[in-house]
């Protein structure tokens, strides 16, 4: 079964930047789209960011121009670079594959805090 540790999270001022990192166990890391999620407390996980195993990359309107992507499959790991963060980006960011709904087991997630 596939492991994913999230790392990079923290507390940043309003305008500050974070880069966000995922490594996965497993050799199958490589075949499916992988995207960054997130949960603020009381509400759904979302998907804010997503990258294809040939790289391209889609966002939600909330991050868009924001935040940027990216994978190294030789590596196994997916990053999540977080430019102009706000407030209402505060929230524990998780990744994961993108698959109809099916999950490899969710990580601890790494806490991001924004705020002055």
């Amino acid at each position: 079964q596939v492991q994913l540790v999230e790392s990079g999270g923290g507390l940043v001022q309003p305008g500050g930047s974070l880069r966000l990192s995922c490594v996965a166990s497993g050799s199958i890391f490589g075949i499916y789209a992988m995207g960054w999620y997130r949960q603020c407390p009381g509400k759904q996980r979302e998907l804010v960011a997503s990258i294809t195993r040939g790289g391209s990359t889609n966002y939600a309107d909330s991050v868009k121009g924001r935040f940027t992507i990216s994978r190294d499959n030789a590596k196994n790991t997916v990053y999540l670079q977080m430019n102009s963060l706000k407030p209402e980006d505060t929230a524990v960011y998780y990744c994961n594959k993108v698959d109809y709904g099916v999950y490899y087991n969710w990580g601890q997630g790494t806490q991001v805090t924004v705020s002055s």
